[in-house]
This record gives C-alpha cells, structure tokens and sequence, in this order.
C-alpha cells in the first residue's frame, strides 16, 4: 500500500475532522500558552521593580517597572484575544467533549473567567495610577494582578489535569448527576501539574525579559540599566529552576503509575520489564531507536530508585489505544529536561561568580547563553505541553474518552485552520512590532521623570502649593 493510501486510510479512521482539528488547537494553544506565561509571571516582575526602587530608592528600577507595565498591558491585551479565541475553540472544536463533560469543567473555566475579569480591571488601575497615586499605593494595586495570574492559571490547569486524572463526579444513564467540586478542581495529576506550569511561566517570562538585556549588553550597553533589568529578571528565573527540575522529577514518576503507557512513550519502554535502560536522543522506528545514547539500569532507577523496578511498557494495552508518533513524545521530552538543566547551568554560573566576585559573569559566552535563555525556555514549555497532550491520545479524557469521539463532525475546520494560521502570524508580528516601537521610544527618550508617581511638580506646586503626595 502506497503512504497516501496509509494516510488517507487513517484519517477516515479517526474521523475526517479530528487532524485538523487537533491541529487547529494546537496551533493556538500554542501561540497563547507563551502570552499566558507573561500573564501569570509578568505582573510579579514589574512588581519585584517597582518594589526595589521604592525600597531602596532606586530611580532606574522605578524606570524599568514603569516601562515593563507599558509591555505588561499590550501583553495582557493581546492574550486577552487569544484566550477568547480558545474557549470559543473548545465548544466549536470539541462539541462531544463539552457536551458529555461540560458540568464537570464549567466550574474551573468560570473561576478562571472570574480571575481573568480581576486581573484585566486592575491592569487598567495600575497603568493608570502611575501618575495618579502614590509610590506603595500604587504598588498594592498592582499585587491583585499576580495573585489573579496564579489562581487563574490554577484554574486553567485544573481542566487539563483533570482530563489527564479524570474524577470527582457522578455520571447514571451516560450523564453528569453530581460533581464534587474541591475533588475536580484538585484532582491527582493537578498536585504536580499546577507546580510544574506556574514554576514554567515564571521561567519563561524571567528568562525571556532577561534576554533583551543579555542582548543589549552584548551589544555594548554595559550600563546600569541594563545589568539591572537583567538581573531583576534572571534572578528568580535562575532560582526557580531547580525546584522545577524538582518537581519535574516528581511530575514524571507520578506520570510512570498514572499514566504509564505516556511514559512508556516518553522513554522508549516497549516492553514491560526490569532493567530497563534509559535512552537520550534517538528515533524509534520499526522497534529500533537509531542515533540514541543507551544508559542500562537509568530508567528503572529514575522510576523506583533500583535497578530492578519493573517499568510497564506501551505493549501493555493494544495499539489503538497507544500514542502516536512516539519519536516526538520522547525528543520533546529530551529537549524540555535538557533546556532546564541548560538553564540551571546558567543560574549556577551566575551564582558562583557572585559568591567569589560579587558580580555578574564578565565571561561573552555567559552573555550569549543569557541572550538565548528566554528562547530556551520557550521551547522547553511548549516541548513540555506536546509531551503532555500528544502523549494522553488517543484520550481527550484519559480512559473515558477519545478524541475522535470528541471532535466535531462539521465540516470546515481546515478553511478555519487556514484563518487561524494567518491571524495569529499577522497578531503575532504585530505584537513584537508594537514591542520593538515602544523599546525604540524608550531609547530615544532621554528625560525621564525622578519621581514617576503624582501629577508633575509644577502642577502640585499650583494646586497643593507644593504639598508632597
């Protein structure tokens, strides 16, 4: 049989719709999961400068938070957009999800709306009060926007790990009765997949902010504003990643007993067995991994710390229900755990040079390594959620539910896959061109205010005779 006929073979299988379908999901989820990393862990940053230039009374960190929470609203703003775009998405594109398992994610997806609702108004309060309030005044406005990052993405992940750890719900007659709330919201997989993303768009967004300064100053710009817009970013980056590596380590062990037929394709476990090595790299094709790196006994440590701890195999269930494509699985999981532990030798270079120098490294390839980081990181997460949604097919609910059952039977999908792609590369590049304007006026603006709090001195001094806010 010629591949075109396999292929064609397949998808009249699984249902004409489901590709482009999971393809369209894909494709925003992915463009949005990187802006809802900025939302969570962005408001925090511009915060932690706000907060040391009030505390120490240092005008260039009051500089960077004031301009941070200019790229903090368009950032908020466009993945307000993307956002929308995916709850429409789950009803649209996956109507037999919703329609079997609807009473059960509705009460995280309105906690998550409430959140997103909290966090937009106090936004617009904080960008807002710059000129209107006080120094920690303005400061404790703009806490309730990172409390509302984490508690909805909190909420965002719960819907995830729910459909990875489905439970806390009562179904008779092929219907939602009764639904535990507290049972749904916290399932199992949900105690180490909320950690494990928070921890992430911390990284993401630290990193990446740190890399346009790493940039500068590869660039010649070694001045104060940028070593410290650097470092107000990387150092919580740097260190959050090792409790990351922490909890990913947690997080993949939980994987082996919960879901083992994942982490069978996550570490080329075909077989169940003892003694099972651990393999770095490499494809696996027609039950052989070319070009991989074999470490005998690893992943039978890894996985109940001795050599003989059996490890189940995806030979455990039958092919239908096995992931597909398991070279992609297992690479995006090499290259999410080998990112991290890139970035950790970053945050450890840094470390040392400041406990033996008190500074940053002087070192050209610690700049360039900063330069990337932000890239790194974003590839280790989206790595991690391919791990995560590819390696749970052939379920949208895990063992309850397929994803060919779940998707749509209309027709259209790829016209609107089609528009999708292009939408979010033209919101894309809009996005970084209004980013790339605002950095350019911030280097061309050479009269920044001392104080950036209040109405202007003159306009005091004319309407409170000077009296200090």
């Amino acid at each position: 049989m010629r591949f075109a006929d396999v292929v064609v073979a397949a998808v009249a299988r699984t249902g004409a719709e489901v590709v482009p379908a999971r393809a369209q999901m894909a494709t925003t989820l992915g463009f949005h999961i990187i802006l809802a990393c900025l939302g969570i862990a962005f408001p925090t940053i511009v915060l932690l400068a706000e907060f040391i230039g009030l505390r120490r009374s240092n005008e260039v960190a009051l500089v960077l938070a004031r301009r941070w929470s200019q790229a903090m609203g368009v950032l908020v703003a466009v993945g307000a957009v993307t956002g929308t775009v995916l709850s429409f998405e789950m009803g649209l594109l996956w109507p037999g999800l919703m329609r079997q398992y609807g009473a059960v994610l509705g009460l995280p997806f309105g906690i998550e709306g409430l959140f997103f609702f909290l966090e937009a108004i106090f936004t617009a309060i904080y960008l807002y009060g710059w000129r209107r309030l006080g120094g920690w005044a303005h400061f404790w406005t703009g806490v309730p926007i990172a409390v509302s990052g984490i508690f909805g993405a909190m909420s965002v992940i719960a819907v995830n790990s729910w459909m990875n750890q489905p439970g806390g719900f009562t179904a008779s007659g092929g219907r939602i009765v009764s639904v535990n709330a507290w049972q749904v919201f916290f399932n199992h997989a949900a105690l180490y997949e909320m950690p494990h993303m928070i921890l992430a768009a911390y990284m993401v967004t630290g990193f990446t902010v740190a890399a346009v300064y790493a940039a500068g100053i590869l660039r010649g710009r070694r001045d104060r504003y940028h070593s410290t817009g650097f470092a107000i970013a990387f150092i919580p980056a740097a260190v959050l990643t090792p409790f990351q590596i922490f909890v990913g380590d947690t997080a993949a062990r939980a994987i082996a007993s919960d879901q083992p037929v994942k982490f069978a394709a996550m570490e080329y476990v075909a077989r169940t067995s003892r003694n099972v090595p651990e393999w770095l790299g490499g494809v696996y094709v027609n039950g052989h991994i070319y070009a991989g790196l074999r470490i005998p006994y690893m992943d039978s440590l890894l996985v109940g710390f001795g050599p003989g701890t059996k490890v189940i195999g995806w030979d455990s269930v039958p092919p239908a229900d096995r992931p597909p494509v398991v070279w992609l699985i297992h690479l995006c999981f090499d290259v999410m755990v080998g990112l991290g532990f890139l970035l950790l030798l970053a945050g450890l270079w840094a470390l040392y040079e400041w406990w033996r120098r008190r500074r940053l490294p002087p070192q050209r390839l610690f700049w360039l390594l900063g330069a990337v980081s932000g890239l790194a990181a974003i590839a280790a997460m989206e790595c991690g959620w391919v791990v995560t949604e590819v390696g749970r097919q052939p379920w949208v609910v895990y063992r309850l539910q397929t994803t060919t059952a779940a998707a749509t039977t209309n027709g259209g999908v790829i016209t609107s896959l089609s528009l999708v792609i292009v939408l979010y590369a033209v919101l894309g590049a809009a996005t970084i061109l209004i980013l790339r304007v605002l950095a350019r006026r911030w280097r061309l603006d050479a009269q920044e205010p001392e104080v950036p709090y209040g109405p202007p001195p003159a306009l005091q001094d004319r309407s409170l005779g000077g009296a200090e806010l």
